[in-house]
């Protein structure tokens, strides 16, 4: 009995603590909603963009074989000449100096042969710049930014150094230079193989001969291998944007707490666009004296008009409202003896068609002008009946 009456009195600790809030659609919810323009906007900023660099080479590479293709010729003579120039240079060179070349003559006869090689691929440099740059542009559009370039600390923590080396990211990385390998060992083997029985006799041929077998096979094994890249690198360019369009997936709470930042708390907003009702309809019944007549439908409508030749050639709307608000322009009309007429179609037409503050169109001038007639006959009753003074 006193064995049972001690393991009751136990205090039950639980092993492990659920946070049912973990569940729910918070923060750390799920991502279900389209990322927004601002989000997308400020990934831009940060220099988070889909782009493959895979098919910028890709396509780079294309047309500097082509290019060459079409040059190749012009290319290969000029390099001929600059090799003879440089071997039938040196003994003349030496002959000239009694076999002593010092290093001052040795470095400016490198530099001149820098400079010729460099005059020689000067236009596949350039080709290839402006394609790179435009595929670049057609990627992403033109958005300069140089965020990515600074300097970010987080990626020196090993421990996020080790989610990254066996993320997603990086096992596709992997199979991405796998395929790469294939396309490329597979593309030189067919060309080699081709080409093999020519390149057997490569002793034989001249030196012009050789220089342009040499080029004719690389260049075949450029563009084959080119053509199969381009097909990695727009495989690589969908999965980026797939990839990019995931990350930037939004929570339903992310989405409101953009929402607050942005446009403001809507309950706040709520109680702004409250107050200013409120201020607006307090200048509205102050300018309800003033009226010349208040027309109604009589009990859903109500338009107070105002005529003053020396504010406006025609009536203004100097205050509407509908149900309750109609009934307090009625009401503050009767304490300041401003006519009440009712005609339920022209009060529905003003005050559908007629802002607040605005004078009527011209469409409506008969009708109105017919009102206030009556309204300046009623007026003028009043007064006559009214007994003289003194």
């Amino acid at each position: 009995m006193n064995y049972r009456d001690d393991l009751l009195k136990v205090k039950y600790v639980p092993l492990l603590k659920l946070d049912l809030q973990f569940f729910g659609d918070g923060e750390g919810g799920e991502k279900t909603e389209e990322p927004t323009q601002k989000k997308l906007t400020d990934a831009r900023k940060e220099g988070q963009v889909a782009k493959s660099q895979e098919l910028n080479n890709a396509i780079s590479l294309i047309a500097v074989f082509l290019l060459l293709r079409i040059i190749g010729f012009y290319t290969g003579t000029r390099f001929m000449e600059l090799f003879n120039w440089v071997y039938s240079g040196i003994p003349e060179h030496i002959y000239l100096t009694g076999g002593k070349i010092s290093v001052r003559d040795f470095c400016n006869y490198i530099n001149r042969c820098a400079l010729q090689m460099l005059l020689i691929l000067l236009p596949i440099l350039l080709v290839g710049f402006a394609i790179s740059v435009i595929v670049n542009l057609v990627q992403v559009k033109w958005a300069p930014t140089t965020k990515p370039l600074q300097p970010k600390f987080n990626k020196l923590s090993p421990l996020s150094g080790v989610k990254r080396l066996f993320s997603m990211e990086k096992l596709f990385e992997l199979l991405k230079a796998f395929v790469k390998i294939l396309v490329i060992g597979y593309m030189a083997f067919i060309t080699l193989r081709d080409k093999i029985g020519m390149i057997m006799l490569l002793e034989q041929f001249s030196l012009k001969e050789g220089v342009g077998l040499v080029l004719d096979t690389v260049l075949d094994m450029g563009l084959r291998i080119s053509i199969l890249y381009l097909v990695v690198g727009i495989a690589d360019y969908a999965y980026r944007r797939w990839k990019f369009h995931k990350d930037m997936m939004m929570t339903k709470q992310e989405v409101k707490d953009e929402y607050k930042n942005s446009e403001g708390d809507p309950q706040i907003k709520g109680k702004i666009r409250q107050k200013m009702r409120e201020v607006s309809q307090r200048r509205m019944m102050a300018a309800i004296p003033q009226a010349d007549v208040v027309i109604t439908n009589p009990t859903h409508f109500a338009v107070a008009l105002r005529y003053d030749v020396t504010i406006a050639a025609a009536p203004i709307v100097v205050a509407k409202g509908t149900d309750f608000l109609a009934q307090k322009i009625k009401e503050v009309a009767r304490e300041n003896d401003v006519e009440i007429v009712e005609n339920k179609p022209l009060a529905r037409m003003i005050y559908h068609n007629v802002e607040l503050g605005d004078i009527i169109p011209p469409e409506l001038y008969q009708a109105v002008a017919e009102v206030l007639a009556l309204v300046y006959n009623h007026r003028e009753e009043r007064e006559g009946k009214r007994p003289q003074s003194g």
